[in-house]
């Protein structure tokens, strides 16, 4: 059978796709960007991909009429605080049209629980989809999840970064809000076995784990699997606005992210029911379960998938294609070069840059960069990187966007998604005659963009000098 998946490079549809697979289904892999999705040879060879945007009717032409279900893993939360609403709306009904004209008999969506009175803008808009998706001429089912905990989520991330980097907290009441998180393993295993399953067709299911849990109880559990001691005191104080701030200063997220998961934050998600999981005969997994499994993938850099590589880490929303050019005219460059010893080694630093390595010198340098980033609303350094030696075209590394990265032809190209007066790229280069070249690109935007430059140049020269030093010794 023949199954179109949607969002297939993102948190969700990467960790979904292999199962599909491997239960025996043919898998239309449905991504805006075909050069940001990256596979293993092995299921790459047994899936077909097509690029569609949602907001661009005339190409969910591509979708095949011939599907017999499908999942619908698309949102637009971070898109910007004010008009993601009309994004997801937009997109939901050019979907629904186009899968009406197929043979497609069942649709199975995420989305967010949604039982209180009053809903943030981001589970009324989740909820707005749903009612949308749910009148179609096909079988639908809705699964509702709250906080999804496993290596990469945007949850966990967060938890994590509150709790390693904040010995004392003093924070927002909204830590009291009472939630049911629940394992990624579960959400798997909820989304795979719904499928033509007729027992869910034309329901509703929430879906958490087996224990309520305020943030703060969160927290503090994750505390003590890590074996660290943590004080929080919550105070009524803070407004969400304030909220918003403290949440992207500390932990990796955007701000457009921040103030929607803030929002969403001060709104109990409980479960109604948990009927589903005894439905598909699925064991839930408790809160301190989902953490040790979530680490036991980071410590074996086994992590599929992170948020942090979507574009929802930086509101980057344009294609790699506009950026895999490095301009010529109009643009200052920094050029250094320096011949290799030892290419392969060279490969390996360069392939390992940024994360927990580092840029391999003056990397206090890099640190302060990245707070200034912060302070005028960047994504800052704090994203890092997924995994630590394999890098794809489309992640996130620190405060860079990955454009190519092409082993065969020893070339790394970043593109800048800091706060700057222009646009900038970083290129790491081997050729024939194993010359490294390490080039970076300022293409500057107005009288402001040109002093920018002129003011970091002894900067360049310092850090620039000390990196490509490092990179080509073969000591």
């Amino acid at each position: 059978m023949k199954i179109l998946l949607t969002g297939a490079n993102g948190y969700i549809g990467k960790r979904l796709l292999p199962i599909l697979v491997r239960m025996g289904y043919t898998v239309v892999c449905c991504v805006r960007e075909r050069r940001r999705f990256q596979l293993e040879d092995e299921l790459l060879s047994q899936v077909e991909i097509i690029e569609v945007d949602f907001l661009k009717k005339e190409t969910l032409d591509r979708i095949p009429d011939d599907l017999d279900g499908a999942y619908y893993l698309v949102h637009s939360m971070a898109a910007g605080t004010e008009n993601f609403k009309d994004l997801e709306k937009q997109s939901a009904l050019n979907f629904r049209d186009r899968l009406n004209n197929t043979k497609a008999r069942h649709l199975v969506y995420l989305g967010g629980i949604t039982n209180a009175q009053e809903l943030s803008q981001h589970l009324a808009s989740r909820k707005t989809v749903e009612d949308i998706l749910a009148h179609g001429n096909y079988n639908f089912t809705a699964i509702r999840a709250g906080i999804i905990l496993g290596s990469g989520s945007a949850s966990f991330e967060i938890i994590r970064d509150l709790v390693e980097k904040l010995p004392f907290m003093i924070a927002p009441r909204w830590l009291n809000t009472p939630s049911q998180p629940i394992g990624i393993r579960n959400v798997i295993q909820v989304l795979s076995l719904s499928l033509f399953n007729e027992k869910t067709f034309n329901q509703d299911f929430d879906i958490g784990g087996p224990e309520i849990l305020t943030y703060k109880e969160m927290l503090l559990r994750f505390a003590r699997i890590r074996r660290l001691r943590r004080l929080i005191i919550t105070i009524p104080l803070m407004t969400p606005r304030l909220s918003s701030f403290w949440l992207y200063f500390v932990t990796s997220t955007s701000y457009p992210l921040a103030v929607n998961l803030v929002n969403s934050m001060r709104v109990p998600v409980i479960c109604r029911n948990n009927d589903i999981s005894k439905l598909l005969g699925i064991e839930l997994i408790d809160y301190d379960e989902a953490i040790r499994m979530a680490f036991e993938r980071i410590q074996q850099s086994e992590v599929v998938s992170s948020w942090i590589d979507s574009h929802v880490s930086s509101g980057f929303n344009g294609s790699l294609s506009n950026f895999i050019k490095v301009p010529e005219y109009g643009c200052y460059k920094d050029v250094k070069w320096r011949k290799l010893a030892d290419p392969d080694l060279a490969m390996l630093k360069i392939w390992s840059i940024g994360g927990v390595q580092g840029w391999y010198y003056a990397n206090w340098l890099w640190r302060i960069r990245g707070f200034l980033d912060k302070i005028v609303g960047g994504v800052g350094l704090r994203r890092g990187r997924t995994n630590p030696e394999k890098i794809n075209a489309g992640d996130a590394l620190d405060f860079w966007r990955v454009i190519l990265a092409d082993k065969e032809k020893r070339r790394l190209l970043l593109f800048a998604e800091m706060k700057l007066p222009g646009e900038a790229w970083l290129e790491f280069s081997i050729d024939n005659e194993n010359i490294l070249r390490q080039t970076a690109t300022f293409r500057p935007r107005g009288v402001f963009g040109r002093l920018y430059w002129y003011v970091i140049l002894p900067f360049h020269f310092f850090i620039f000098n000390g990196m490509i030093d490092h990179l080509s010794d073969s000591t």
